[in-house]
C-alpha cells in the first residue's frame, strides 16, 4: 500500500471518527462527510497515475474527471430515487393515503405496538423497498408516540425491521437488487432460503428491546385525531394507489425499459404530481398550498441528501485506490473455503462502509460457478444478500434505511452505538446460525 494511499484511508477514518462523534463535536455529519469526500478527491489528484497505468500520463488528468462523473451520476441515481421517494410518500401520507398502516397499529400497548410495528415494516420492506418503507413507518409513529426516549426504540427497530425485510426479496433493496440483476440469485431461491433467517434477525432483537418499552400510550396519545383533508375518498384512494403502487412498479419498469431505477421513481413522481394539481385546480377550498407537491419539496432533508452525497463519493475513492478490493482479497485468503465467516465478516463491514461498493467488489471478485458455493442461489450469494442486507443495522449509517431514520428522528450515532449495535449484531448472528442449520440439515 502506498504513502498516498494509507493518507487517504487516514482521512477517511478520521472523517468517519467525527462523523460518529457528532453528539460531542457538534458539527452536522453532512459538512463532515463533504469535507471528507473532497479531501480524499483531492489527495488522489497529487499523484493519480500509479492508480491508472493503463492510461498515458497526460491524460489521467482528463480520465479522473470521467471517473468522478461515472461516480456522481452512481450517486446521483442513488440521491434521486431517495428523494423522489421521499416526496412521493410525503404525498400519500399528507393526503391520508397511510392512515391504514395507523389505524392498523392503534392500541394503548407500547409492546404490542412494538410487535405490530415490527412486522408491518418487515413486510413492507420486502414490497416496496428498506429506504421507502422506514420514511412510512417513521411518519405514522409520530404521530402515535409522543415520547422522545419511546420513539427512539421504535425507530432503531424499523431500522432493523426495514433491513431484515429487504434482504430476503430481489427488489427489497439495493444489494439484493444488484445480485438479483446479476443472474447469481433467483426470486424463488432467496424467497424461500433466506426468509427464516432474515425473520430471525428482525425477532431476536424485538425480543430484547421489548423489555425497554412498558405501560400504556396515553389515550389521546395513541388516537389522534383524524386529519381533514379537501379531497374525497376516491380521490385520496387514488393517490395512495397512485403512489404506492407507482412504487411497486418500479422494478417492473426497470425491467422492460432498463432504464435505471430512479427514472421509474421520477415517472410515478410526474404522473402523482400531475393528478394531485388535477385534484387541487377541482377543489372549492382556497387554502390548498400547504398540501401541493411544490410546496411538500421544501420538506425534504436536504442534510441527509448532501451526507448521503459525501459518503458515496468518499466511498468512490476507496474503491478507486484499490482499499475494499483488497479487504475482499484478503478476507477470501485469510479465511479460505469458509464462506459463511466471509460472508458474515463483509456483512459487519457493510456496517461501516457502503454495502453497495462491498458487493459490487465481491460480484467482481468471485465468478459464478456451475456447481458449490459459488454456483446460482448458492451459499456464498445467498448470504452475501443476507449479510449486506442485515448488517447494515449494526450502525445507524449502515444502511440507506438508517441513515434516513437518522435524520428524520436526529438520532446519534452514540447513542444507537451503545444501545442498539449489540442486539442488532445478536439477531444478525441467529440468522445466520439459521441459514447453516436450513442448509446442512434441511436442504442438504
Amino acid at each position: 500500500m502506498s504513502t498516498l494511499t494509507i493518507a487517504i484511508v487516514i482521512v477517511f477514518c478520521f472523517g468517519y471518527l467525527c462523523i460518529a462523534l457528532e453528539s460531542l463535536t457538534r458539527v452536522n455529519k453532512a459538512a463532515i462527510a463533504l469535507l471528507m469526500c473532497v479531501c480524499c478527491w483531492t489527495l488522489l489528484m497529487m499523484g493519480p497515475a500509479p492508480y491508472y497505468p493503463a492510461v498515458a500520463d497526460g491524460d489521467v488528468i482528463h480520465h479522473i474527471a470521467e471517473v468522478i462523473e461515472h461516480h456522481l451520476g452512481d450517486a446521483a441515481g442513488t440521491l434521486f430515487f431517495l428523494m423522489g421517494a421521499m416526496t412521493i410518500v410525503e404525498i400519500v401520507d399528507s393526503n391520508g393515503g397511510f392512515n391504514f398502516v395507523r389505524d392498523a397499529m392503534k392500541t394503548r400497548s407500547k409492546r404490542k405496538l412494538m410487535w405490530r410495528m415490527v412486522f408491518m415494516t418487515f413486510f413492507l420492506s420486502a414490497i416496496l423497498d428498506n429506504l421507502t418503507t422506514s420514511i412510512v413507518m417513521i411518519m405514522v409513529l409520530r404521530k402515535l408516540v409522543q415520547s422522545r426516549g419511546d420513539r427512539l426504540i421504535y425507530a432503531a427497530l424499523v431500522v432493523i425491521a426495514a433491513n431484515s425485510g429487504g434482504a430476503f426479496s430481489p427488489i427489497g433493496d439495493v444489494t439484493t437488487i444488484m445480485l438479483w440483476i446479476k443472474g447469481v440469485i433467483t426470486t424463488q431461491g432467496v424467497i424461500t432460503e433466506i426468509f427464516i433467517p432474515s425473520l430471525v434477525s428482525m425477532i431476536v432483537p424485538a425480543f430484547i428491546l421489548q423489555y425497554q418499552l412498558s405501560g400504556k400510550f396515553d389515550k389521546e396519545h395513541n388516537l389522534p385525531k383524524a386529519e381533514v383533508s379537501q379531497f374525497t375518498k376516491a380521490q385520496r384512494d387514488i393517490i395512495f394507489w397512485l403512489g404506492v403502487g407507482g412504487l411497486c412498479f418500479v422494478p417492473i419498469f426497470k425491467t422492460i425499459t432498463h432504464l435505471p431505477p430512479f427514472m421509474g421513481i421520477l415517472l410515478v413522481l410526474g404522473v402523482l404530481w400531475t393528478v394531485t394539481e388535477i385534484f387541487h385546480y377541482n377543489t372549492a377550498e382556497d387554502d390548498t398550498m400547504a398540501k401541493r407537491v411544490s410546496d411538500l419539496l421544501s420538506k425534504i432533508d436536504l442534510s441527509t441528501i448532501m451526507f448521503f452525497l459525501g459518503i458515496l463519493m468518499a466511498v468512490a475513492v476507496l474503491q478507486e485506490v484499490g482499499v475494499l478490493a483488497m479487504l475482499g482479497s484478503t478476507l477470501d485468503e485469510t479465511f479460505q473455503g469458509n464462506h459463511y465467516l466471509v460472508t458474515g465478516i463483509i456483512g459487519v463491514l457493510s456496517s461501516i462502509v457502503d454495502n453497495v461498493p462491498l458487493v459490487a467488489g465481491c460480484m467482481g471478485m468471485y465468478p459464478v460457478e456451475a456447481a458449490g458455493d459459488l454456483a446460482i442461489d448458492g451459499i456464498f450469494w445467498q448470504l452475501l444478500a443476507y449479510c449486506a442486507g442485515v448488517g447494515g443495522s449494526m450502525l445507524i449509517i449502515g444502511s440507506a434505511a438508517g441513515v434516513v431514520v437518522m435524520g428524520l428522528e436526529k438520532i446519534t450515532f452514540g447513542w444507537y452505538m451503545k444501545k442498539i449495535t449489540w442486539v442488532a449484531f445478536a439477531g444478525y448472528l441467529a440468522g445466520i446460525f439459521v441459514y447453516w442449520i436450513e442448509r446442512t440439515f434441511i436442504l442438504g
